[in-house]
């Protein structure tokens, strides 16, 4: 992870750091980033489904976020020369630890509005990991990356609604409701009702909305990209004729010197002095 997401609290670990912290970071990461997908699972089994059971699901997985953050956060630290630093640019990480430890405590639903609170401002500091860790995936020169990145988030979107709307009747429909979530077009012909899919489809419109717009402006760059290369290949070939036009100056120049030069000693003047020549 690159030293410029530190502004957002998921800096890894500095570039001057100890090798075996760096070497320990470029394994913990992506250990990090799977984790945090376990939030999402363990947030809908025990909103849509309040059993004992479901809650005994959720808290494990909660419990498996809790272990997995703490015991890398502690690794990297026992590793690291600079530990204040450290934990100062993974403030994230931090933040997930506390509020995975906390939501295995949490009781089952109806959940009380401070309980909402806390769980949706949860849910978001992990899809900003989540986001943050494939940011390097998600760039826009990518498109055929982006393309197959967004048919399965749709795909999943798709059974997300079909499991947490009871108005979703098919996979299709389901489908066409992320689409619509995703697209932000919004037709209303069928719209979430309950507050598990109306949670899902606020995630879906802004994880949608950013994946269109970086599919959008990978087209985009393919043409301006097009028109570059032509542009730079002008300028590299005016370049050339250039460069050859001062190549055969400076050979006329020199011609035209040596011919003077040889004038004057057949008349017996002096010769000229060349440039940088000593009087």
């Amino acid at each position: 992870m690159g030293s410029d997401l530190s502004s957002f609290g998921l800096g890894g670990v500095d570039s001057h750091d100890s090798p075996r912290a760096i070497r320990a970071w470029r394994t913990v990461r992506w250990l990090l980033c799977v984790l945090s997908f376990f939030a999402i699972p363990a947030f809908y089994i025990e909103l849509t489904v309040p059993t004992q059971i479901s809650l005994a699901v959720s808290r494990t997985l909660y419990l498996c976020m809790f272990a997995g953050f703490a015991s890398s956060i502690f690794w990297l630290v026992h590793l690291s020369r600079k530990p204040k630093t450290l934990i100062a640019h993974n403030r994230i990480d931090i933040v997930i630890t506390v509020g995975a430890a906390l939501s295995i405590g949490f009781g089952t639903t109806p959940w009380q509005t401070l309980e909402w609170i806390f769980r949706l401002s949860f849910m978001c500091v992990v899809a900003l990991r989540i986001i943050l860790s494939l940011k390097s995936f998600f760039t826009p020169n990518r498109l055929v990356w982006l393309l197959f990145a967004g048919a399965i988030v749709l795909a999943i979107a798709g059974g997300g609604f079909y499991w947490l709307e009871p108005r979703v009747h098919s996979y299709a429909d389901g489908l066409w409701l992320a689409f619509e979530s995703s697209a932000t077009i919004g037709y209303g012909d069928i719209v979430p009702t309950t507050p598990a899919s109306r949670v899902f489809a606020a995630f879906i419109v802004l994880l949608g909305y950013g994946m269109l717009s970086l599919v959008f402006a990978s087209i985009a760059a393919a043409f301006v990209g097009k028109e570059e290369r032509a542009l730079r290949h002008e300028m590299h070939r005016d370049i050339k004729h250039l460069n050859d036009e001062i190549v055969r100056v400076h050979a006329e120049l020199k011609a035209l010197r040596e011919t003077m030069n040889t004038s004057a000693c057949q008349r017996g003047d002096a010769v000229p002095l060349t440039p940088g020549q000593d009087r």
